[in-house]
């Protein structure tokens, strides 16, 4: 605003307290805003549904039976998908999971995991 121009209505009709703390606000209230002025949320949780696949974590041992010491019927890459037939603890303690690929023709499509 140069020295001749006269102030606009809207600033000369607040008193100066007001003008001040308005400015104060439009100042101070971005700071509490995220990068962008987005608003701040938790992010939602997803819930697996009964009906989705388990995702194999990597690079896993397909056993025929639910022991250390069984054979490996295949190995699942990481991302295959699984079905979850039942769960089951033997009696050291460990847990296994009967599990039912996707796979192809010729291949075993029902094994035992370590859990």
């Amino acid at each position: 605003m140069g020295p001749f121009q006269r102030p606009p209505v809207f600033l000369s009709a607040l008193p100066s307290w007001r003008l001040a703390a308005l400015l104060g606000l439009a100042l101070i209230a971005p700071a509490a805003l995220p990068a962008g002025g987005a608003e701040r949320r938790q992010p939602e949780l997803r819930r697996r549904q009964a009906g989705d696949p388990l995702l194999a974590p990597g690079p896993l041992a397909l056993r025929c039976a639910p022991r250390q010491q069984a054979p490996t019927l295949a190995r699942l890459e990481a991302g295959e998908p699984l079905e979850l037939l039942r769960s089951w603890w033997s009696p050291s303690g460990r847990r296994w999971l009967q599990v039912q690929t996707a796979a192809g023709p010729g291949t075993p499509r029902r094994g035992w995991l370590a859990g």
